[in-house]
């Protein structure tokens, strides 16, 4: 009979906390320019693959780690950097045109484009000659892109197919852009 002393034991897996710090270090290297994308690439691999805290080190070690003044200070630019993207969008809602939605009980969509026999006729060149259409089912506005070349977005985010619109949303046909309202 064997004691358990005598088996091969192994180093304790790596913790995600392990790993998650050492991507964060290639990650920041990466965006410093102190790796290429293919050494970033490979190296992100082999973090993920790594067994020991060793492997991981060897991965970083011609990184420098952020000291705490560094890492406070892009937190710091990262919050504000936010805030103002959020403050930029709030200000730009208030000073947008008003689309008004459609009547709900209109049972035709609304086409938006540049074709003079569209419902809303936009004669901005960013805008498609049939762009989009705005129509009410189930009890919600459904805002549908209509193959554009320069896109529809909601609230900046890019419609693919079609997406649910509430008054309030900023929509934008190429670079015309409106914030729904329903008076």
């Amino acid at each position: 009979m064997t004691s358990s002393f005598e088996f091969n034991t192994y180093p304790a897996r790596l913790s995600d906390v392990e790993r998650d710090r050492a991507l964060k270090v290639l990650r920041d290297g990466a965006a410093m320019g102190r790796l290429s994308h293919d050494t970033f690439i490979r190296r992100m691999e082999l973090a993920l693959a790594a067994r020991r805290s060793e492997e991981l080190a060897v991965l970083t070690a011609d990184l420098p780690s952020e000291n705490r003044f560094s890492r406070a200070l892009f937190g710091t630019v990262e919050a504000v950097s936010g805030f103002t993207v959020r403050l930029r969008r709030a200000w730009q809602a208030e000073r947008l045109p008003k689309l008004l939605l459609p009547h709900p009980g209109t049972a035709q969509a609304l086409r938006i484009g540049r074709d003079p026999a569209s419902g809303l006729r936009l004669t901005h060149d960013s805008v498609s000659r049939v762009h989009a259409e705005l129509s009410r089912q189930g009890g919600m506005w459904i805002l549908r892109d209509l193959g554009s070349t320069n896109g529809t977005t909601v609230n900046g985010r890019r419609v693919i197919g079609a997406a649910v619109v509430r008054e309030g949303d900023q929509v934008a046909f190429g670079r015309m852009a409106f914030r729904l309202s329903v008076n």
